[in-house]
């Protein structure tokens, strides 16, 4: 079996991976490194999703890399120019020539003697056929995100045989699915829902988002004019980072006001949706959760086009549950029917650890499950192994270029003191293993059990704070007695 050695080997070649290449070669510039990606393009989620409107609920801000300004007008971009970003980085900085497609990884064994991983991928070579190959790396860097490319998550509804016509889950859309004069029924009320139904209701006979429960929907411009004038007044990189800054902490402020005073921030929420939707529309069934804010991600919805799109009746939410469907749509258990021919179950995703990856240390299987989390990104008792894992509050950007910055730091500590081999260990029994996400959504309560966990004080606590992590992450010592060199 063919075999190469590489010092870092990545995988993934998404929004993380192409950053963590382009701060690899230029914080760790001796080393080699290869990107293994499984599909056979760059972009990762951005390229996988085609449902219609698909965009991003972070600013581009702080969603962008901190060393590549974004420069479009438009602060909430969609998937399209998302995609074209990330290709122009790893173009522009010649990471793509680094990347393997269509390798999809399998498997990882530590070796403490040889101080080395030895990875095994199936390469795709056509016709659906693939073959085994090896690489060997001194420290392997997981981009792969955290849930299942293969298939998201569709519940059993009853009578799923008995309908007509056609139902997709927005993971697996494509090209040729015609909704233009169709009666479009979207199930869910989360991110995709919400993009979904203003998108599908620019052609659509009409669309309605079915919904068990309501969620948090917030409206925010897609342009930010504040934003674009520091941009026309100061150098692009000076205006960018002035720009992120101020939106990073507008955003840690909301969440922390939303965690201190949740009453308050719920009537601010709600009132902008009455102001949005009008004094007689029925806000108390459709848009007013169960939760407090922030138990679970909030909605953005940009320019308000979810709003519009109902306030012009062209979309419609139902908030119930149901009982079958039929062969002309969904019955509902309060025995009323909307009539569908096309369903779209935008029920969520499956999450999963280090891209499903079977992962052995000196023929020990890794169960993550029942393992601590060190700082967010490393695994106790996992040597020289990290993960790009973004936070839950803000843009996933934020904390993965953290994370990759630290990599680079720990890589060019144990160089410069011939140490082969860093491993995060707990010996502290005061610990206690708690959840690593305590949000309420169905996606992460359905899956949270098999999550690695978080530790009760640091360094094995997650703050889903980026202030917070620059200290730790940036500035903080890489040696600090929980950290084993050898």
């Amino acid at each position: 079996m063919p075999q190469e050695h590489f010092d870092v080997l990545i995988v993934g070649a998404g929004l993380s991976g192409i950053g963590a290449g382009y701060h690899l070669q230029t914080k760790c510039p001796g080393k080699s490194y290869v990107i293994l990606e499984g599909r056979d393009c760059i972009g990762g989620t951005w390229d996988l999703f085609r449902y219609p409107g698909v965009r991003s609920d972070s600013d581009m801000f702080t969603l962008g890399y901190s060393f590549k300004p974004w420069t479009d007008p438009k602060a909430i971009a969609d998937g399209p120019q998302i995609l074209n970003y990330v290709r122009e980085t790893a173009t522009e900085n010649a990471i793509d020539k680094h990347i393997r497609f269509r390798h999809r990884v399998k498997r990882a064994a530590w070796s403490t003697p040889e101080a080395r991983w030895t990875v095994e991928a199936e390469r795709m070579t056509g016709e659906g056929a693939t073959e085994l190959v090896r690489f060997t790396c001194n420290f392997l860097f997981m981009c792969s995100g955290y849930y299942k490319y293969e298939a998201g998550y569709t519940p059993e509804f009853k009578g799923v045989g008995d309908f007509a016509g056609r139902i997709v889950h927005p993971q697996r859309w494509t090209d040729d699915i015609d909704y233009a004069g169709k009666r479009v029924v979207v199930i869910g009320s989360g991110a995709t829902a919400v993009t979904l139904v203003p998108e599908l209701a620019k052609t659509a006979a009409q669309v309605t988002m079915l919904q068990r429960s309501p969620t948090y929907v917030v409206s925010r411009p897609a342009q930010d004019p504040v934003a674009n004038k520091l941009r026309r007044n100061l150098p692009t990189r000076l205006a960018y980072h002035v720009i992120r800054w101020r939106n990073v902490m507008w955003g840690m402020f909301f969440f922390q006001l939303s965690r201190r005073r949740p009453a308050k921030v719920k009537e601010l929420v709600l009132k902008g949706v009455r102001i949005a939707l009008g004094p007689d529309y029925d806000l108390a069934t459709h848009f007013t959760p169960r939760y407090n804010p922030w138990d679970q991600r909030l909605c953005l919805v940009p320019d308000g086009d979810l709003f519009k799109a109902i306030r012009e009746k062209r979309a419609a939410v139902v908030t119930n549950e149901i009982d079958t469907f039929t062969r002309d749509g969904i019955r509902l258990k309060d025995g009323s029917e909307l009539a569908a021919d096309i369903i779209v179950t935008a029920t969520g995703l499956v999450l999963q650890v280090v891209g499903g990856l079977d992962v052995s240390v000196d023929g020990r299987a890794v169960d993550f499950a029942n393992t601590l989390t060190y700082k967010g990104m490393m695994y106790a008792d996992v040597p020289n192994m990290a993960s790009a894992f973004g936070y839950t509050n803000a843009s996933w950007t934020l904390k993965c270029d953290l994370t990759c910055e630290y990599v680079c730091r720990l890589i060019n500590y144990m160089d410069r003191r011939n140490f082969r081999q860093c491993m995060p260990h707990n010996d502290d029994p005061e610990i206690t293993a708690q959840p690593s996400l305590d949000f309420t959504s169905g996606y992460v309560q359905r899956s949270v059990a098999k999550m690695p966990k978080q530790g009760s004080k640091q360094p094995w606590r997650l703050y889903q704070n980026y202030a917070l992590d620059i200290v730790s992450l940036r500035f903080g010592g890489i040696d600090d007695g929980v950290m084993q060199y050898s």
